[in-house]
C-alpha cells in the first residue's frame, strides 16, 4: 500500500519514510512487519480522524477476508513499539464502537526530489525467427535477452526496461501492440525479427510509441555472426537517441565491457542462456556444457563464468545436488567472473548467491546484491535476490519492497509472485501469502514452486486438504525433496502417522542411492513431534552443508523449536541471525 509518491511523515522523534520503507526513532531503525507498517501509515496519514475498523481492514487486506483479530494484533503491536502503557492511549486512541484515532501532530515532508527524472518504460518484444530452421530459436531468444540487458545499461535514470520473462510471454502472440503496451504499462515497444540466409543474418528492428502506434524509428542490419557482438550496443544507442535521452560515455564503455569479442564464444553463451532459462536439472546440465565451452574459448568472458556460477549454486537449491560437490565449483566460477569483470550486475548477483546459499555470509550477500542494483537498477534478479536475503534476515517490509520492485520490472514472471508469497509467509502474513500464491498459480499453473508456496500456507492455516491437493499438483511437475518432505509433514499434522512414516521410509530409501537433503527428513520428524530426532537430523544437515538450513530462520514450522538451546546453538554455528 505505498504512497503514489515517496513521503516522509514525522511525529515527536519518530520518522516514517515510505520511499525507503523505513520506520525509525531518533535515527535508529525500528523493524516492522509489512502489515504493521501499513497499519501505522494509514493511521498517520489520517491523523486526528476516526478510522473505522472496517476501513482499515479493507485497506490493509484488500480482496481478502480476515478476522478483526488480525487488526487488533497490529494495533497491539504498534502500541508496544511506540511505548504506550496499558490504557494510556498516548498515540492511538480507541473510539468505542467505531475504530481508532492517531493523536500526535504529524509533520509531512516530500520524499521526492523535484529534479528526480521521469522514466520511459520500454518493452523489448521477442525477436521473431523468420527462418524455417528451429536451430536459430536460441539465437532469437538470446538476442532478445541481450538487447534487454544492454538497453538496461544505457541510461537507467531515464529508461526502465521491462524484464525478459514478461516480454517472452508475448512470443508468437496474436495480440495487438496496443494491448501488449497496455498490459506491460509500456511507453514504447521494440519489435524485431531475425532472418537467416546462408551465413548471414538480417535483423530488422522498430521502435513503436504505444499510445498512437506511431513508428518512431526502424532499421535493418545485415550481419555476420561476428558483427552481432556490436548489435545490442548499436540498437540501444539508436533507441536512446530516438526517445531524446542522453547516452553518457561511461555507459557506452560499460556496454563494451559487457560482451566477449569472440563470435564463437558469444554464440555458445547464447546457447547456455537459452538452456539456463528453462530451470530444470537436464537443461541446467546443458547450460553448464555451453558456458564451459564459452569460457574455454575466452577465459576472460565474465558473463559466461557468471552463468556457470549460477548453475552450480542453484544445483543444491533446486536439484537436490550434494552441496559439497557443487560448492567449490560455484566458488571457482564466481572467482573467475569477478577477476574478469567485477562491474557487471550479473557478476555481483552471482557473488551474492554464492555468499547467501552456500557460504552463509548474509551480510556479504546483501552487499553484493545492492552493488548489482547500483550497477544496473533495472536488473530484476538483483532486486529479487536482495528481497530473499532481507526476508531471511527478518527485514520483512524491506523484502516485500524489493520483490515489489522486481515485479514492476518483470511483472509476468511467476517466480516474483511465488517469492512474494514466500516473503509474506515468512512475515506470518498468511492472507497476503495466499493471495500471492494464488496469483502465481493463475500466471503459470505448471510452475511447481507456486503450488508449493500455496501448500505451505494452507498447512499453517490448518487446511490440510487443499495443501495436499497443491502438493499433488507440484509433484506432477517435478518431484524433489521439498515436495516430498512437506507432504510427510502435512500427514503428520493430520494425525496420519502411517502415511508420514511411509514418506520417511521413502526419503531414507532414496538416500541410499543418492544425496537427499537431511533437512527433508528432519522436517517430517518435526511434524511427527519427534523433537530430539528432528534435531539430530538437523545436525546431519549441518555436516552436509544442507542449503535448506537457511529456512530455519523464518519458517513457522520451526517456531516450536526456537526456545530450545540446541536449536539456537545450531543457528549460531551456521552464522544465521537469531530469530523470534
Amino acid at each position: 500500500m505505498p504512497d503514489p509518491e515517496p513521503m516522509v511523515y514525522e511525529f515527536e522523534d519518530f520518522r516514517l519514510d515510505t520511499g525507503k520503507l523505513l520506520f525509525s526513532r531518533a535515527g535508529e531503525r525500528i523493524p516492522l512487519t509489512p502489515k504493521v507498517f501499513e497499519t501505522l501509515l494509514l493511521l498517520v496519514k489520517r491523523q486526528g480522524q476516526i478510522l473505522a475498523k472496517e476501513e482499515l481492514m479493507s485497506a490493509i487486506w484488500p480482496d481478502t477476508m480476515v478476522e478483526e483479530n488480525n487488526l487488533n494484533q497490529n494495533i497491539s503491536a504498534l502500541r508496544r513499539i511506540l511505548g504506550e502503557s496499558p490504557g494510556e492511549w498516548r498515540y492511538i486512541a480507541t473510539v468505542s464502537g467505531k475504530g481508532y484515532r492517531f493523536l500526535p501532530e504529524v509533520r509531512i515532508l516530500s520524499g521526492r526530489s523535484p529534479a528526480e527524472p521521469e522514466r520511459v518504460r520500454i518493452g523489448v518484444l521477442p525477436f521473431e525467427n523468420l527462418g524455417a530452421s528451429v536451430d536459430h530459436e536460441y539465437l532469437a531468444d538470446g538476442l532478445t535477452e541481450e538487447t534487454i540487458a544492454s538497453l538496461g545499461q544505457v541510461d537507467p535514470k531515464h529508461i526502465r526496461v521491462i524484464g525478459r520473462t514478461s516480454v517472452m510471454a508475448y512470443k508468437r502472440t496474436l495480440k495487438s501492440l496496443a494491448d501488449i503496451g497496455k498490459e506491460l504499462d509500456a511507453n514504447y515497444l521494440i519489435e524485431s525479427s531475425l532472418r537467416a540466409e546462408c551465413d548471414r543474418f538480417r535483423i530488422t528492428a522498430k521502435l513503436i510509441r504505444v499510445h498512437d502506434q506511431l513508428q518512431i524509428w526502424s532499421a535493418s542490419i545485415d550481419s555476420e555472426p561476428k558483427s552481432m557482438l556490436a548489435f545490442q550496443q548499436e540498437l540501444s544507442k539508436a533507441i536512446a537517441e530516438q526517445v531524446r535521452l542522453t547516452l553518457s560515455p561511461e555507459r557506452l564503455r560499460a556496454l563494451e565491457r559487457r560482451q566477449t569479442q569472440n563470435a564463437e564464444a558469444y554464440l555458445l553463451y547464447l546457447h547456455g542462456r537459452h538452456f539456463w532459462q528453462q530451470l530444470s536439472p537436464p537443461t541446467t546440465r546443458k547450460a553448464i556444457e555451453y558456458f564451459t565451452r564459452a569460457t574455454n574459448i575466452d577465459p576472460q568472458y565474465a558473463l559466461a563464468w557468471s552463468g556457470l556460477a549460477d548453475c552450480y549454486t542453484a544445483g543444491p537449491v533446486n536439484g537436490d545436488a550434494d552441496p559439497h560437490g557443487f560448492w567449490p565449483l560455484a566458488r571457482q566460477a564466481t572467482t573467475h567472473a569477478l577477476n574478469a569483470e567485477p562491474d557487471l550486475a550479473e557478476v555481483q548477483t552471482s557473488v551474492g548467491s554464492l555468499r547467501f546459499w552456500l557460504d552463509w555470509e548474509w551480510d556479504a550477500a546483501e552487499a553484493a546484491y545492492r552493488k548489482a542494483i547500483e550497477l544496473d537498477p533495472g536488473y530484476p534478479l538483483g532486486h529479487r535476490m536482495l528481497g530473499v536475503v532481507l526476508s531471511h534476515k527478518g527485514s520483512h517490509y524491506e523484502a516485500q519492497a524489493a520483490i515489489r520492485r522486481a515485479r514492476e520490472l518483470d511483472p509476468l514472471y511467476v517466480m516474483h509472485q511465488s517469492l512474494s508469497a514466500q516473503f509474506a509467509f515468512a512475515a506470518r502474513d498468511y492472507p497476503a501469502a495466499i493471495q500471492f500464491a494464488r496469483q502465481a498459480v493463475v500466471v503459470d499453473p505448471g510452475f511447481w514452486i507456486a503450488q508449493f508456496q500455496l501448500a505451505q500456507v494452507y498447512t499453517e492455516l490448518g487446511e490440510y486438504g487443499p495443501a495436499l491437493a497443491a502438493l499433488s499438483n507440484a509433484g506432477k511437475l517435478g518431484v524433489n525433496s521439498k515436495v516430498i518432505a512437506l507432504r510427510g509433514y502435512v500427514f503428520a499434522r493430520m494425525g496420519r502417522t502411517d502415511d508420514a512414516n511411509e514418506v520417511l521410509n521413502t526419503l531414507l530409501s532414496i538416500s541410499r542411492g543418492r544425496y537427499v537433503p537431511p533437512y527433508a527428513i528432519a522436517l517430517v520428524q518435526a511434524g511427527l513431534g519427534h523433537h530430539d530426532l528432528a534435531l539430530q537430523w538437523l545436525e546431519r544437515s549441518y555436516s552436509a552443508r544442507d542449503v535448506h538450513l537457511i529456512f530455519l530462520t523464518i519458517d513457522p514450522k520451526w517456531d516450536s523449536f526456537r526456545s530450545d538451546e540446541s536449536f539456537s546453538r545450531l543457528l549460531e554455528r551456521c552464522g544465521f541471525p537469531a530469530t523470534r
